[in-house]
């Protein structure tokens, strides 16, 4: 049996305008025109056969008929809305999407992302590598952030501090800090995060060792902090790097850190959108962070 509906569009004009009593602002929800919202709410009624809203210069106001209708249209936009969502938490279930920047997807994620299928069998972990800040109300499930702990409208479970010293091939056979001054010093880029109290540089390290007579800024720079880490550990200098990152090479004794002290750097949260919290994959890469980073 075939249904004897009008438009889509039409149904869905008069619901926006009815819930909001204003033609202007179903525009803007729908996207269109106030005239385009007017024709469709107009060509419903002449199809209906009766009157749905009773205009007014300044308002409009729905009539009986109106006010008969637009509980049985929203009902229905919601249910729609409902079973929408239900598909989309089946597709997120099969793939959870991780975001994290591009030194700490290398250096700690991609290592140790095979242990992700060990422990979730069915599960596909997509890792989104990028310094950018990404949308995790549709790009990623969740993200590994590293800054100051405070993202605005976003929930942010801490994971650790990160902390920075010098660290070098034991190669290099550098053992006291004034062999610094015949050392090469390893420099990568900040970013946005340069100018921030907690960005650690050679000049600030050097302030708290309380060594003179070296040129903090003299030596190898790279833009990319993953490359200032493939430098020292190929013994190409010395480098003021993040513990954490370097963490595996220190335990293996393929770098080595040969004196304090240590800088406080930013700390790393696991953060997501509270509007994700209760999809699988967001619950699941919560448990599988906090497995390996908790």
């Amino acid at each position: 049996m075939s249904r004897k509906l009008p438009s889509l569009g039409a149904l869905r004009a008069f619901e926006a305008a009815a819930r909001r009593l204003s033609f202007k602002q179903a525009a803007d929800e729908l996207h269109v025109t106030p005239t385009a919202v007017s024709h469709q709410i107009r060509n419903l009624e002449e199809s209906l056969g009766v009157q749905l809203f009773e205009r007014t210069p300044r308002k409009v106001r729905m009539t009986a008929a109106g006010q008969q209708l637009f509980p049985v249209l929203r009902d229905g936009f919601d249910n729609f809305e409902q079973a929408l969502d239900a598909l989309r938490c089946r597709r997120d279930a099969q793939v959870a999407t991780l975001s994290a920047t591009l030194a700490f997807m290398a250096r700690r994620l991609a290592p140790h992302a095979g242990s992700f299928r060990d422990d979730y069998p069915g599960w596909s972990l997509r890792l989104d590598a990028s310094d950018h800040v990404v949308d995790l109300d549709g790009g990623a499930d969740a993200a590994i952030r590293y800054g100051t702990g405070t993202y605005s409208g976003l929930v942010a479970e801490p994971l650790f501090d990160d902390r920075f010293a010098p660290v070098c091939s034991p190669a290099l056979k550098i053992r006291t800090a004034a062999q610094l001054r015949k050392a090469t010093l390893i420099h990568f880029t900040w970013g946005p995060l340069r100018d921030d109290p907690g960005a650690c540089v050679w000049q600030d390290w050097l302030a708290a060792a309380g060594i003179d007579g070296v040129d903090a800024d003299a030596g190898l720079s790279f833009t990319e902090e993953i490359h200032a880490i493939q430098a020292t550990i190929a013994g190409q200098g010395i480098g003021l790097l993040s513990l954490a990152l370097v963490e595996d090479e220190l335990k293996s004794g393929v770098l080595v850190q040969p004196f304090a002290p240590e800088l406080a750097g930013f700390s790393y949260d696991l953060v997501y959108s509270p509007r994700a919290a209760n999809r699988p994959a967001t619950q699941v890469l919560r448990e599988w962070v906090r497995k390996q980073f908790g």
